[in-house]
């Protein structure tokens, strides 16, 4: 059902209303993130002391988590008919369409602040819309600040509320057609173009909307839903309440403002110690400041400051503070190198960077299943409002590719995807590379399964194409040096070595010519001709008689006639041959 202007905008109201705690811990975690932590919590700062000395600690995890988070999925379309080529070649075809919608979109530079957004603000919307200057779907990363998604029963998002903020001078150039009912009679000075004003963009199954509450709900752009569903997937964090999204930060900004607030006092009390009153003895009457003073008195043990003793409770506070801030954010020390375990046996890393790894699964999975979604809805919107014939280029598990499809035909309605991680995503390099080989070497998997899980892109055909050749090369170069080391032995026997000299130095010599070892090796040892023997002729073929009917077969002739009738055999050429001579 299409809704009016005023009914989008009550609905508007109500949305935001609902959501005004979530919206307030946004700002909240938004200002201490930016380190205006005075913004917040004005009342929690000395006077004249309105930053923290110490690390953002929120901002640090938050960013090291994102990084960890941000690297892209693998995504892949598989043929129902797995016996069939032409269906095998159809899914290939479709993989290279979903992987050029990424890259098209530079998704991968997106997602790391994606990730961020998702464990700040504990939920993350993508965008699928429509470039026409391209003729192609382009996936965005949205803010979640300002955004209110609606769900049905099932977890499905049906309406999607954006709010922005712009200048009322950039609204102008945006929209220069209504200039006049932006502007009005505030006049095009500087001073009033800079004002902000509130641009919210709604969409549901039916309609996009975009308009502006402030200037009497001015509908700026207004288009029906070419797709008849809301083109944003939503990635939620999990919760006990799935309609009040809390961050992973939001239960411990009030310990990172105790913090910031132990070391401004500290900073004040070593302050307050040095700049203590003195104390001296009644006789003296003269007082001198600087350095190298000279102070007169009959009592010098007397003459000393105001001592200001600071309890250790203060600093083992802040201890506990610290281990609040890494036990309620489930960031653990070491991910920042303080590690007190044992890790020789690699029980203590475990142990520390377990909670870390626990949580970077539980979100790949959460964003994989919200990117199938994105790419569906990638291929929908291809298929519905840019048919034709296109031309792509890219770079596919490390191979480059050039693809020219027809949605229409190409895609053709086949919408499903997978989306995976893999087995080691997430994991640092090193990590991976031990996990792999430990798996290897207890036969659990295969080479090609690890090639595939590496957390890094691959080409596995192409990389274990050149894997083999490498062997094979090694292995032609080994023969080449046994056949140069049999050299003396052929000699002291008897036998000529010039012609296997000649074709070692004839290798050497193509190969500075820039030829492959295999290549020098078959044209320095090229295959022997085979030799056609001729039967001889008979007696009456030779007399030119008529030949008689075939009579029975004749004894075998005599050794020494046989050798006779038989050519003479070129001596051996090849590597193979000389190495079998040699050995008897």
């Amino acid at each position: 059902m299409t809704l009016s202007i005023d009914q989008i905008s009550d609905k508007v109201v109500v949305l935001t209303n609902r959501n005004a705690s979530r919206d307030s811990r946004m700002r909240d975690i938004t200002e201490v993130r930016r380190g205006n932590m005075e913004a917040v919590y004005p009342d929690m700062f000395p006077e004249g002391l309105s930053k923290p000395m110490i690390a953002n600690f929120v901002d640090v995890a938050a960013r090291d988590i994102a990084e960890v988070l941000a690297p892209l999925p693998s995504v892949n379309c598989s043929s129902i008919n797995s016996k069939s080529e032409k269906s095998k070649k159809a899914a290939d075809n479709r993989s290279l369409i979903a992987n050029n919608y990424i890259q098209f979109s530079r998704l991968q530079t997106q997602m790391y602040t994606g990730a961020d957004c998702y464990n700040t603000y504990a939920f993350l919307p993508i965008v699928v819309e429509p470039d026409f200057q391209a003729r192609m779907p382009r996936i965005r990363i949205e803010n979640p600040m300002g955004a209110y998604p609606e769900y049905d029963r099932y977890g499905r998002c049906i309406s999607f509320t954006k709010k922005y903020y712009k200048t009322l001078g950039e609204l102008v150039n945006e929209f220069p057609e209504y200039e006049t009912r932006l502007i009005g009679t505030l006049g095009r000075d500087m001073e009033n173009l800079g004002t902000l004003l509130e641009l919210v963009r709604y969409e549901d199954a039916d309609q996009i909307v975009l308009f502006l509450p402030q200037r009497d709900n001015l509908v700026l752009r207004s288009t029906r839903n070419p797709l008849g569903k809301v083109s944003v997937a939503i990635a939620r964090r999990p919760g006990i309440d799935p309609d009040d999204p809390r961050g992973q930060f939001d239960d411990v900004l009030w310990v990172q403002i105790a913090r910031a607030r132990f070391s401004l006092l500290a900073m004040e009390a070593a302050e307050k110690s040095v700049q203590a009153p003195m104390v001296v003895p009644q006789d003296l009457q003269e007082f001198t400041f600087g350095p190298d003073a000279v102070l007169r008195t009959s009592n010098p043990a007397g003459v000393r400051r105001v001592g200001l003793e600071l309890p250790p409770a203060a600093f083992q506070e802040q201890q506990v503070l610290e281990q609040e801030m890494r036990m309620g954010s489930r960031y653990p020390e070491g991910r920042s190198g303080q590690i007190d375990a044992s890790i020789i046996t690699g029980s203590g890393v475990q142990a520390l960077l377990g909670g870390f790894d626990s949580q970077i699964k539980a979100g790949q999975m959460i964003l994989a299943e919200a990117f199938e979604q994105v790419v569906k809805l990638c291929f929908e919107m291809d298929e519905k409002l840019f048919p034709g014939e296109k031309k792509q280029n890219g770079v596919f598990q490390g191979a480059p590719y050039e693809l020219a499809y027809a949605p229409e035909k190409d895609i053709a309605g086949q919408y499903e995807v997978q989306v995976r991680y893999g087995l080691m995503a997430g994991l640092d390099p090193s990590r991976a590379l031990i996990f792999s080989l430990q798996a290897l070497q207890a036969n659990l998997v295969s080479k090609d399964f690890i090639m595939q899980e590496l957390p890094w892109n691959m080409n596995v055909s192409r990389e274990q194409e050149r894997i083999d050749i490498e062997r094979m090369r090694d292995s032609l170069s080994a023969s080449l040096a046994a056949t140069a080391q049999a050299i003396p032995q052929m000699a002291s026997q008897g036998q000529d070595p010039s012609a296997i000299i000649s074709k070692i130095a004839q290798t050497i010599k193509k190969r500075r010519e820039g030829l492959s070892i295999e290549e020098a090796v078959a044209q320095a040892f090229p295959a022997p001709e085979p030799v056609q023997q001729t039967p001889a002729p008979t007696m009456s073929e030779a007399l030119g008689a008529v030949p008689t009917p075939p009579q029975p077969p004749m004894p075998p002739a005599q050794p020494e006639v046989a050798q006779q009738a038989q050519p003479q055999q070129a001596p051996p050429t090849d590597v193979a041959s000389i190495l079998a001579q040699i050995g008897g």
